[in-house]
C-alpha cells in the first residue's frame, strides 16, 4: 500500500545514497563525511601540561612519511595521506577504511613555541608537544606591602 507520507522520505533516503554513491565513484571520500553526520578526522584529545599542551590524535595505519604537523601561533594543523591497497586493482565486497588525503585546523587555547614543537608517532598515536609561548605562561606576581 502506497504511504503519501513516507513517500518523500524514502525518495530524500535514496537521494543521499545515489550522492554518496557518486562520491565514492570520483574518489571524494571526504565530501561525503558531512552527509552522515561524521565526526572531524583524527579524533584527538588535548591537555595542559602547565608548560606545554599535548595532543593525541588516533592515525591507525598511517605511516611517519604520510603525516604533516603544522604549529603557528594558536593553530595546530595535522595532515594525512591515507594510502590505497597496493596491488592489483582491488574489487571491493566492502570498503569502509579512508584513502586519500586530510587535514585538521585545531585553534588551542594558548599561542605555542612552534620552533620547540615536538611530535612522535607509535602504534599509530601522533603524539606532539606544543611548548607554551612566554607570552602564554603564567607568571607569579610578587606582591608588595604599601
Amino acid at each position: 500500500m502506497f504511504n503519501a507520507y513516507r513517500f518523500p522520505l524514502v525518495q530524500l533516503d535514496n537521494l543521499r545514497q545515489e550522492v554518496e554513491r557518486l562520491f565514492d565513484d570520483f574518489g571524494w571520500r571526504g565530501l561525503r563525511a558531512p552527509l552522515r553526520g561524521a565526526r572531524p578526522y583524527p579524533p584527538l584529545n588535548i591537555w595542559d601540561e602547565r608548560d606545554a599542551l599535548r595532543v593525541e590524535a588516533e592515525v591507525p595505519g598511517l605511516r611517519q612519511e604520510d603525516l604533516e604537523v603544522f604549529a603557528l601561533g594558536d593553530k595546530l594543523t595535522v595532515k594525512g595521506h591515507w594510502r590505497p591497497q597496493e596491488g592489483e586493482k582491488q574489487v571491493y565486497q566492502r570498503q569502509e577504511r579512508p584513502t586519500g588525503e586530510f587535514s585538521r585546523v585545531i585553534t588551542l587555547p594558548v599561542d605555542v613555541d612552534a620552533e620547540k614543537v615536538e611530535a612522535q608517532l607509535k602504534d599509530g598515536v601522533l603524539t606532539v608537544r606544543l611548548p607554551k609561548a612566554e607570552s602564554a605562561k603564567p607568571r607569579k606576581i610578587a606582591v608588595r606591602a604599601v
